[in-house]
Order: structure tokens, then C-alpha cells, then sequence
């Protein structure tokens, strides 16, 4: 027994009770409900990792554990964590066990394992392709033109919109009705045909045996919607633990409801004050709701303890947060030294905002942080244009999140277009762009051939005999015989990537200056494709959870050895830097003024700062620009508008931070340049000196 609480001894009380809870009661006996509030900071993948292995120690079957979490990094560092402590518990042997976890990803990477498991019980063909965001949109677009509505009198909704309106149904279980209006009005009108548009979408995807993000998740709700199926899919899962549960939405919280819907053996792990993702239909309810949902199971268990930031940062930040209409009541502290109270900086305008900041952090980097110690967080990626420009001007290398993704670059779509065509003859959106890679075949052409070879029982057998195009010159037998080689598998995985890959390289330097750069993406992505035992799970887990590209040249690689970072308050969650920068802490921008249309849309908002508060360690500043400089609305040319600080500081919380103008006005500096250095002449003094009253600023 002693061995198996050792490796809890470095938990505080709190994160040992979440580790512990339900543990050790005997065979077949399942934990009731868990509820782990984990507030910033407060070591939750630490806990979470400590209790999968306490767990297994304790005789759980780690093939009988579920671990859900929303990046597949994550389920892989809680998994490596765990099979640690096994090891250094009860040895090698436990440590085995541990990385045997074959259940531990993210919910649409579960949710795509569980439905090729049942995929005959539900009528699915268990050779389903999976799209990703802007497959799926090509494919709407595709039946949106089909439909006719590309070419209605007054403006149809964008692919893109009409993609992002039907996620939300799918993932909130609203109606479009209920939809349209709250998040989409601009799109109210055309109900009725955005309704058509979403059948003929589903009937589509049917067709091509094709299966969207949703309908990782849509499927399996509607598999576990089945008492009996659902009875069976619970049933092979003694534990599920769920990370980050505040960003969950309503269609996960009804898959755990309909797999354990007495909450036994069922534990979630979340922070209702970073509830930060309503936007991608995340529900912040789903944690609120929690306990009443398994009422009077259910256990709640407060991490309060921050390891990340001093005790001043803290306080504001709890301040902030209480303020909030409903919340679990938790207290941030930490036993780190007081330090400075976070800084309110008064400035001018956004130039001053932009030249406030390069000044400190280069202060900071001078004191010995580096530049990558230090984030500039802002509410929205544009906010940082001012900071940019004078980032660059002073020659300050710089990394913004939020860029161009592996898979969303164009080669790298082509190339598994390819792949995805072979491995499902019937996925037209990947057809229609392979296709077109061919010089001098364009969409009329590849339609038709598509047309063409659809009813056939193996479409890319019957592409041999379908009419070529006719601009397609000589290059078409050599298309055909590449698709329908990979089709047949005869070059064997990973072999056959490539052979698409010398196939699509022609082409790519045919289409792309820099094609040399984008080759080696395909090369990175050929030695990826290696660590796969088959092209169905490479083309399943990488559109599930893509890498960078490294053809992104505004990424790390290509950067000074040091950077500073620059991030919308979003992509900075999970995050923590020495010393924090927030832009435009002021109303209009905190909260924005395109999020202050309800009560739960502003509560948000609120949790947005909290989050952007509790990334910092030891310094933070929050950044109060006077005034914004707009450019021609209302043809009044050029005009300014002034800010009031957010409403989530009000007076009352003033005590919590140190109120600073900068630069700092008086009476022999109150004219600065910019960068804040005193003048070398007065002119302003010699002005007044001109009409007898030099003390005239005095009166």
C-alpha cells in the first residue's frame, strides 16, 4: 500500500483528493460522479495525469479507461505522464500498461475510432473518408451551386457561412430558426433555403461515404441516443475522464450523458471562468450544470492554488472574475511573494499603447528576460497593427499565433487530395480538386468526368474509360494510371505516398514560385505519412489534428534565436509568460463592442480578461489607450473616438491595480516625442515667452 501512495506526495491536499476519489472501493465497483474545478494555474494536467495512474495502479484495466481531452498533444503528454508515474511506483511493468492506453484522444478522434468499430450496426460504411473544414466547405459550395443558389438575385450566403451556420445547429442541438436570428441575422431571410441547402449537404455526404467534423460527433450522440447501444459502448469503459470540459458543447455533454448517464465511473475536469470558446459552440452550462445534472452523487473538488502567478496578479484577477453573475466560488492564491499590483497604463493613443510596450520589453530584456518570456495579448488579431509597425521599425522579431495550418496549405491539400480520392473513390470534393491540378482541366471539365464515372461500382476503375478532356493533353494517362496504382494499393503504405508525391511535383512547380519551400512540406509530410501503419489512419488522425507548416514563414523557424510574442487572448489559453502585455483594455474592445448583445454574451467577455490576466507570471499591464483614430466612416475623412476603461474594472477594484499615465505629464516634460524623451528645445515655453506670461500653463 505504501508504494501505491507514494507517487502522491508531491500533490497538495486538493489535487490528491481529485487523484484519490473513488479509488480502491473494490472490482466493479465505479466511482460516482467527479466534478475537479481547477482554477489557472492550479497543476490540472498534473492532477488529471496523477488520477489515471493512481487508477491503474490500483488494478483499473488502462483498456477500460477513457480519456478525452481537445488536442491529441494533450491525451499524449497526459498519457506520458501517467505512464511515469506508473513506473516509478510499481515499475517497469505498470509503466507498460499505462502507454497501453488505446482509448486516451480527443473527442472527434474517439468519436471516429468508435463509429469504424460499430460503423455495420449503424448502416455506415466503415471505409467513410473524413473532410476537414474547407473540404467540407468546397462540398457545400458544390451542392450550393447544384442548388442554384450561387446564382440568386439578392447575395446567398458564402460556403463559408453556410458551413459555419449548420456546425452551429449540429453542435449547440438548436434550430436553424433559433439560430439564424441570434447568430447569424444578416442571414434570417433565406431560412428556407438554407434548410434545402443542409439536406441536400447531408444526402451528399451519404452518397460519398464522406463524414464531416460534426458528424463525428452527430453520429455518435445518435448511436448513444439507443439505451441498448448505448448500454454497450458504456459498458466497455470502467473510467471516462474528460479534460477541459468548460470548452465542451452540448452534443459531447450528450454522448457522456447517454454513455453514463448515472455519472458512474464519469469525471470532468474544467474551469467555468476560462469558458472562453461560445463562438465554436462551446457551453459554458455544460460545467454550471454539472452537479445539479448528477445531484446528489456528485462530488465537487475546488483547485485554488495557483503555481503561476504572484499573489497581486491574483487578486485583480479574482476581483475581476467575482464579479461575473454566476460562477463557482473559488479564490486564486498562491505562496509566491506579493510583487507589484498589475499596471493600468493610461496612454494617448494606440501609437503610444504600441511605443509604451516596445520600451518595456526591451527594459525587461535588458534585465535579463527574454523576449519570448514576454506576450502582447489582444482581444482580436487587428488590434495589433500599430504594435506590428513599430515591432518591425525597431527591428524586434516577433511570433503571431494563429497562422497558416498544415493542412489548410494549398500543396499539402493537393497531395492528400490525391490519397483521399484513392482511399474513397466517391469523395467528390477530393476528385474535383485532384483533377484540376491537371493544366488545362478546369471545373466544367472535371464535373463532367465525375458525372461521368459516379454510377460505376468503383469510380477510379471506370476513369480508364471516360472521355478525356480535351485540353488535357498527354498528361492524362499518366493521371489516370498514378490514381487508379494507389487506388489497388500496389505500391504498398508508406511507398505510395511517394508515389503521389512525384506525381503532384510537376504540377507543383508548374503553380507555385516558391515551390521548392512547399517541397519540403511534402517531404515532412512523407515522413509522417511513415508513422503510420495504413493511409485510412494517416488520412484519419492528421485531419483530425494537423501539424504546422513549415512553409509558414512568419513561424518560429525562421525567426531570431529570441522573439516576442504576439497573441489573440484565445490562442494564448494553456499559456503562461513571465511578463504579460493586454492591448485595449477598454470598452469597444474588452468586451468588444459585437459581444455586448446579452447577458451571457458579456459574461464572456469578462472570462476573456480573466484568462488574458492569469497568463502572467510576475508583471502584467493593461493597456488603456484615450483615444482610437478611425478612417473615413461616414465620409467625414479621418476622426477620432474616445475609450472608457473596460466595465470589468470598475472603481471598486481599483485598490487591486497601480493606476500609471504614460508618458507621465508635468509641467517641464508634459511635450514628449514618442518615445517618451523630453525635447531638446521648449517651444512650447518660448511660445508662451512670446506674450510676457512664461507661467500661463500654471493658471
Amino acid at each position: 500500500m505504501t508504494a501505491s501512495l507514494e507517487h502522491l506526495s508531491k500533490l497538495n491536499p486538493e489535487q490528491r483528493q481529485a487523484a484519490e476519489h473513488g479509488v480502491g472501493r473494490g472490482p466493479g465497483i465505479e466511482a460516482g460522479p467527479l466534478l475537479v474545478i481547477a482554477g489557472a494555474g492550479s497543476g490540472k494536467t498534473n492532477t488529471l495525469a496523477h488520477r489515471v495512474a493512481h487508477l491503474i495502479i490500483n488494478g483499473a484495466d488502462p483498456r477500460r479507461i477513457l480519456l478525452m481531452t481537445f488536442t491529441r498533444r494533450a491525451a499524449a503528454e497526459m498519457t506520458r505522464r501517467a505512464e511515469r508515474i506508473c513506473t516509478q511506483a510499481l515499475g517497469d511493468k505498470a509503466g507498460i500498461l499505462a502507454a497501453g492506453m488505446p482509448w486516451a484522444g480527443t473527442f472527434h478522434a474517439i468519436g471516429a475510432k468508435l463509429l469504424r468499430d460499430y460503423a455495420v450496426q449503424i448502416g455506415l460504411d466503415p471505409a467513410f473518408t473524413i473532410h476537414d473544414r474547407e473540404d467540407s466547405a468546397d462540398l457545400m459550395n458544390l451542392v450550393r451551386h447544384e442548388l442554384g443558389f450561387s446564382k440568386t438575385a439578392k447575395r446567398f450566403p458564402t460556403k463559408g457561412t453556410c458551413l459555419q451556420i449548420y456546425s452551429r445547429c449540429v453542435n449547440t442541438e438548436l434550430p436553424l430558426d433559433d439560430i439564424l436570428p441570434a447568430s447569424f441575422p444578416w442571414c434570417a431571410g433565406w431560412e428556407a433555403e438554407l434548410q434545402q441547402l443542409f439536406g441536400a449537404y447531408v444526402e451528399a455526404k451519404q452518397w460519398q461515404n464522406v463524414l464531416d467534423y460534426d458528424d463525428l460527433l452527430l453520429y455518435w450522440a445518435q448511436m448513444v441516443s439507443d439505451p441498448d447501444l448505448a448500454a454497450e459502448i458504456g459498458g466497455n469503459f470502467d473510467h471516462v475522464l474528460v479534460d477541459e470540459y468548460q470548452d465542451s458543447n452540448r452534443l459531447q455533454a450528450s454522448i457522456l450523458l447517454g454513455m453514463k448517464p448515472d455519472g458512474a465511473g464519469l469525471a470532468v475536469v474544467g474551469d467555468d471562468a476560462q469558458s472562453i470558446y461560445a463562438f465554436r459552440g462551446a457551453n459554458v452550462r455544460n460545467i454550471l450544470d454539472y452537479p445539479a445534472q448528477f445531484s446528489p452523487a456528485a462530488e465537487i473538488i475546488t483547485l485554488e492554488r495557483n503555481y503561476r502567478s504572484t499573489q497581486a496578479i491574483l487578486a485583480a484577477a479574482n476581483g475581476v472574475i467575482g464579479l461575473a453573475k454566476e460562477r463557482f466560488t473559488k479564490n486564486l492564491w498562491s505562496d509566491r511573494d506579493a510583487g507589484t499590483r498589475p499596471l493600468l497604463v493610461n496612454v494617448r493613443d494606440e501609437a503610444g499603447q504600441a511605443n509604451y510596450i516596445v520600451e518595456r520589453i526591451l527594459e525587461n530584456r535588458e534585465a535579463g528576460t527574454l523576449l519570448k518570456h514576454q506576450a502582447v495579448l489582444f482581444r482580436t488579431s487587428h488590434h495589433s497593427g500599430a504594435l506590428e509597425v513599430e515591432l518591425t521599425r525597431r527591428n524586434i522579431p516577433f511570433v503571431k499565433f494563429g497562422g497558416l495550418k498544415f493542412l489548410e496549405a494549398a500543396h499539402i491539400k493537393d497531395l492528400l487530395s490525391v490519397l483521399r480520392w484513392a482511399e474513397n473513390p466517391r469523395d467528390r470534393a477530393a476528385g474535383f480538386r485532384v483533377m484540376q491540378l491537371l493544366e488545362g482541366v478546369g471545373p466544367t471539365s472535371a464535373a463532367r468526368v465525375l458525372d461521368y464515372i459516379a454510377p460505376a461500382a468503383d469510380p477510379i476503375v471506370a476513369l480508364a474509360e471516360a472521355p478525356a478532356p480535351a485540353r488535357a493533353g498527354d498528361t492524362w494517362d499518366g493521371f489516370v494510371k498514378t490514381v487508379q496504382s494507389l487506388r489497388a494499393g500496389r505500391s504498398g503504405w508508406p511507398a505510395e505516398m511517394g508515389q503521389a508525391r512525384l506525381w503532384y511535383e510537376p504540377h507543383l512547380e508548374r503553380m507555385h514560385e516558391d515551390a521548392m519551400l512547399r517541397r519540403a512540406d511534402l517531404l515532412q509530410l512523407e515522413q509522417i505519412a511513415a508513422g503510420y501503419p495504413s493511409r485510412e489512419r494517416f488520412l484519419t488522425e492528421l485531419t483530425l489534428d494537423p501539424p504546422e507548416a513549415t512553409s509558414d514563414q512568419a513561424g518560429v523557424p525562421f525567426l531570431d534565436e529570441d522573439y516576442l510574442n504576439l497573441s489573440t487572448i484565445h490562442s494564448a489559453k494553456g499559456q503562461e509568460f513571465k511578463s504579460v502585455f493586454v492591448l485595449n483594455v477598454v470598452d469597444g474592445c474588452m468586451p468588444s463592442d459585437l459581444g455586448t448583445g446579452q447577458s451571457h454574451e458579456i459574461e464572456e467577455e469578462r472570462r476573456l480578461l480573466h484568462v488574458a490576466m492569469t497568463r502572467a507570471k510576475d508583471e502584467l499591464h493593461l493597456m488603456l489607450p484615450q483615444r482610437f483614430f478611425t478612417h473615413g466612416q461616414n465620409r467625414l475623412g479621418d476622426r477620432h473616438v474616445y475609450a472608457a476603461r473596460s466595465r470589468f474594472i470598475p472603481d471598486e477594484l481599483l485598490n487591486l491595480f497601480q493606476n500609471i499615465a504614460w508618458p507621465i505629464a508635468g509641467l517641464d516634460d508634459d511635450v514628449r516625442t514618442p518615445t517618451g524623451q523630453a525635447p531638446r528645445i521648449d517651444v512650447a515655453a518660448k511660445m508662451r515667452g512670446m506674450w510676457g506670461n512664461k507661467d500661463i500653463a500654471n493658471v
